[in-house]
């Protein structure tokens, strides 16, 4: 299906490009009840939603002129979320807009911000940028906006995901209420439905998604690695598919520094790209990749979104995605332009439950399997040998006198020899991985299933490391350091004896051959692994809890000092019967019911003792005291010496304490 017709100038410019099938969401923005209107998109990232927003602000920017007019403040504002995107954005529009003489200019974070302010000031057509430096330039008089027309938003779900909601709100507020507002969008949540409420007027709705269809373009691969292997398994899939370009996602900053320099290390041409680093290597490092001067990319998420690479049939998830919207827009930097790409994820027996969940929320269908051998990549590589070597191919005359001389000096086969070494020469060599019976399993146990400990119910053999107590050997830095020195997993290692000195533990027989030719290299810092006989068992001062003898015949406590339990003697039961611990009943009357109490004090007779009587230890009633003349006793209203003197209002202007001279 041809494209609709937009603009000739763009037109002109898509036909020398050479498309000639326009995607969904291109057909979508540019139907007649798209025209003229604000735009709410929502698509699928790599469906080409840069060149439809270019299509569609055409009609409003050009009217019926075939080619702009001098350039003065900006008629189109363009907001990307990252650098990368943003000039990714410009050069698209640069193309595409080339015979209507449009000046586009970006401003994104990270460049020189004079340089900025200086080719606005010279006037521009079409401003591309991201959030936070349009609004730098705008606070600071730099971009006036009051002549736009058009607004695009591009990944709007991923600026508000990124904080940018304040600055976007505040460059639409200083842009026309007249001007047309398209926002693109992978996927439509609560903020962006919100957002183009308050910012857009009778909204047409496109959704250019399909439906419960993934792409089609990208063959989805899932390969169970040792967690250990990681790096091994990246070089395999590598060598295994032989892409012209790869990019490499890892989760953290750090990793993408080491699994680069690993990548270097085995000769790959690698490049990093991640946030820390400046505008300036991030853009040699993109460019590296598109002129051919790199073949992969180790990269975070920050590459995930909008970056178009030429070539680029692979992508490798070293480490998993977070969640189902970072795997498509990872995935989605392949089998772009009806191209065929593979993403593969490497999924360790630990993750793969997330995985599975995160591939079937994304009805995504991923072949499950190991990762490449070094044997398949070697089958691999004759294959790729012989047929390069054998293709058509014509020769001038000087290269057919110069085979010529060579037959007359080596042999045909010495030839031969001496090409395939030349074409091997800058292949790297392919890495032992893991991968077993048991890796094939879902070692994840369900809720239901029981729970099978391969460790322990296996024949296991015992190694020894010159790590013990007096080096505060713990089993929480020692298991890991075991995994990592004999490239095994924490299900191939059984009991831990920790001495003094040295360090015991098991290996399961399956693994113990693998651990054997890992354990050769020298490991740092002077520690060693080596082979050694079971230690003796542990000493048990109580019997097993499974094995305990019944209750007749245990102590009534733990310590030996106690008399065994002896059982009660017929009647002796606790249902209402005698104990021995109880008192003894009382006599008749006895009871506590108002009787007779051994602790009461005897009744004085029947008699009650008269109100008042004489008693020896009976006190007087009390009354009035007589006045005495006791000199203790307190006069009333008398004065007392210790008692203190009223105040005066003379004294009340004086200090509480006398003030002490000043020092000298």
């Amino acid at each position: 299906m041809p494209f609709p017709p937009s603009h000739p100038s763009l037109d002109r410019a898509i036909a020398g490009r050479g498309y000639e099938t326009p995607t969904p969401v291109q057909l979508a923005v540019l139907a007649d009840e798209a025209l003229g209107r604000d735009l709410l998109v929502s698509a699928q990232t790599g469906s080409g939603k840069t060149v439809a927003f270019g299509l569609a602000a055409a009609p409003t920017l050009l009217g019926e002129a075939e080619r702009f007019d001098k350039a003065d403040a900006p008629l189109a504002l363009v907001i990307a979320p990252t650098r990368e995107l943003a000039l990714q954005v410009q050069t698209e529009l640069d193309w595409l807009y080339a015979e209507t003489g449009a000046r586009v200019v970006s401003c994104v974070g990270g460049m020189d911000a004079r340089k900025e302010a200086r080719t606005l000031n010279f006037g521009a057509h079409v401003v591309v940028g991201t959030p936070g430096r349009l609004r730098d330039h705008i606070e600071r008089g730099n971009l006036d906006l009051s002549a736009v027309r058009v607004v695009v938003l591009d990944e709007a779900d991923e600026m508000l995901d990124m904080g940018f909601k304040e600055d976007l709100e505040f460059i639409l507020d200083t842009t026309p209420e007249d001007r047309r507002t398209l926002m693109f969008s992978a996927t439509l949540a609560r903020e962006i439905v919100g957002l183009a409420k308050t910012y857009q007027r009778d909204a047409l709705r496109i959704d250019a998604t399909s439906k419960g269809t993934p792409h089609g373009d990208i063959e989805y691969r899932a390969m169970r690695i040792a967690p250990t292997d990681m790096e091994h398994a990246v070089v395999n899939v590598l060598r295994y598919f032989e892409s012209p370009g790869a990019i490499v996602f890892c989760n953290t900053r750090e990793a993408v520094n080491h699994l680069h320099a690993a990548l270097r290390e085995r000769g790959f041409q690698a490049v990093g790209l991640s946030g820390e680093l400046s505008q300036r290597e991030r853009s040699d490092a993109l460019q590296a990749l598109r002129d051919g001067h790199a073949r992969v990319c180790v990269a975070t998420d920050v590459a995930a979104r909008g970056l178009d690479l030429p070539d680029l049939g692979l992508v490798v998830h070293a480490q998993p995605p977070i969640n189902q919207a970072a795997l498509l827009h990872r995935s989605g930097r392949t089998g772009r332009a009806g191209k065929k790409g593979v993403s593969v994820l490497l999924v360790s027996y630990a993750r793969r439950r997330k995985v599975e969940r995160m591939l079937a929320e994304a009805r995504l269908n991923a072949v499950w399997s190991g990762p490449p051998s070094a044997e398949e990549i070697r089958e691999k590589d004759k294959a790729r040998l012989l047929d390069g070597l054998t293709a058509a191919e014509t020769f001038s005359d000087e290269e057919t006198a110069l085979a010529r001389d060579l037959l007359t000096r080596r042999s045909a086969e010495e030839i031969a020899a001496l090409l395939i070494r030349a074409r091997k020469a800058g292949m790297p060599e392919p890495e032992e991985v893991y991968d077993d019976e048991r890796m094939k399993r879902d070692q994840v146990r369900t809720k239901d299933e029981p729970f099978v400990d391969f460790a322990r119910d296996a024949d296991c053999d015992w190694f020894r490391i010159n790590l013990g107590r007096e080096k505060n050997a713990d089993p929480k830095w020692l298991l890991p350091l075991i995994c990592r020195l004999g490239h095994v997993t924490k299900r191939d290692i059984g009991a831990i004896r920790i001495f003094e000195r040295d360090t015991k533990f098991e290996i399961t027989r399956s693994a113990v051959e693998r651990f054997t030719q890992a354990i050769q290299v020298p490991a740092e810092d002077g520690m060693k692994i080596e082979p050694t006989v079971a230690p003796a068992p542990k000493e048990r001062t109580a019997p097993p809890r499974g094995n305990r003898p019944p209750p007749e015949a245990r102590s009534h406590d733990r310590r030996d000092d106690r008399k065994p339990f002896k059982p009660r003697a017929e009647g002796g039961s606790y249902d209402g019967a005698k104990k021995p611990w109880e008192k003894k009943p009382r006599a008749e009357g006895g009871s506590f019911d108002g009787a007779k109490k051994p602790w009461e004090k005897k009744s004085r007779g029947n008699d009650a003792a008269p109100a008042g009587g004489d008693k020896p230890w009976s006190k007087g009633p009390r009354g009035p005291k007589p006045d005495s003349d006791k000199p203790w006793a307190k006069k009333a209203g008398g004065d007392k010496p210790w008692a203190k003197k009223p105040s005066s209002n003379a004294d009340k202007g004086k200090p509480k304490y006398k003030a002490k001279p000043p020092r000298p």
